[in-house]
This record gives structure tokens, sequence and C-alpha cells, in this order.
């Protein structure tokens, strides 16, 4: 699948995800920046959480983490944290997290 199928996908998955503090998704929040795809199905993106000290940050990267492995076309995700107090520890939470296991 080409890198532009699997960047709509992911955006639409994405768009699924509603913060429950506000009732709206985070893209139409504007919280997700920068998503790139490569050809061997990396997606990479920029989490902003609302706020420096955002509430539902770990909570709402971690289902960005699994929305996004749940496509089948995603191979590994790498998500970049910015306008956070605790950004550098919750990109060492995500990159710990077991991946899900996909069948193929």
């Amino acid at each position: 699948m080409e890198t532009e199928s699997i960047e709509t996908l992911a955006r639409q998955a994405l768009a699924e995800i509603i913060d429950p503090e506000t009732g709206l998704s985070i893209m139409r929040m504007d919280l997700i920046h920068d998503i790139e795809v490569t050809a061997d199905g990396s997606v990479s993106l920029v989490f902003r959480p609302s706020s420096p000290v955002c509430p539902m940050a770990y909570s709402l990267a971690s289902s960005i983490k699994k929305k996004l492995e749940a496509l089948g076309q995603v191979n590994s995700v790498i998500i970049k944290v910015e306008n956070f107090e605790r950004a550098a520890h919750l990109e060492s939470v995500l990159q710990s997290s077991p991946s899900t296991s996909k069948e193929r």
C-alpha cells in the first residue's frame, strides 16, 4: 500500500480518538502534527497535548499508539511528544510498552 493511503488511514483512525475532557477529536483539537509514513510502514508523528500538564496526555498517547498499531499496514509507531512537562518520560513509556501482536 502506498504511503499516502496509509497516512489517510492513520488520519481517519486518529480522528476517532476523543479527548474525554473536551469531547472533541484529537485531530480537530490539532494535537497531532507532522505525520510521516515510510515505505516500510513506519508511522511517526508529533503529539502536542493541550497543556504542559495535560491530565489526559498519557491516556491519549497510549490510545494513539494502539489505534495506529491496529492498522494492518503499520509496522511501527514513533510518537514524539512536545509541549508537555513530562515529555521525555511519556516517550520512554510509549517506547517500552509492548506492541500489539499482528496476525497476518
